[in-house]
């Protein structure tokens, strides 16, 4: 029962920020700021990490929401880094992706499957990628799935 109530006002509280976000605007898509070609809006993430390659039948381990304006919040422990991060990408979670050279991992299949939903400044977010094991998906995704 415990798990069930954490997951509904997890659910609960992504819905009423996304949508209050583009509510709150008045309009039908992104806000750009006078002066600004980048647009603004919600910055709020669903981070999934699921044991196993296959996206659809892999059983979550670990789940965190991350909001990022205006400030960094949501439960993941550690959001300052991980929105500074995928604010260095512009939130493109594909374009924080990348080989850490210089860690070491064992050679060992445990897939892992990581998910990343939701809004970032008003656009749309859905990435998913599989790695060979959980080594191997935090040298690559640094902050954002260190959770």
């Amino acid at each position: 029962m415990r798990y069930a109530t954490k997951g509904l006002g997890l659910g609960a509280a992504l819905t009423a920020v996304c949508l209050a976000g583009p509510a709150a605007t008045a309009t039908a898509g992104p806000v750009t700021p006078a002066g600004s070609d980048r647009p603004s809006g919600p910055s709020v993430l669903v981070l999934t990490v699921a044991g196993g390659e296959d996206p659809a039948t892999a059983p979550e381990r670990r789940s965190a929401v991350l909001t990022c304006p205006p400030g960094p919040t949501g439960t993941h422990p550690a959001p300052g880094r991980a929105c500074a991060a995928l604010r260095s990408v512009d939130g493109e979670v594909g374009a924080l992706v990348e080989a850490d050279t210089d860690r070491i991992c064992p050679m060992i299949w445990d897939p892992v499957t990581i998910k990343a939903e939701g809004f970032w400044e008003g656009r749309e977010v859905s990435y998913e990628r599989t790695f060979a094991n959980s080594c191997v998906m935090e040298g690559a995704t640094g902050p954002v799935f260190s959770f």
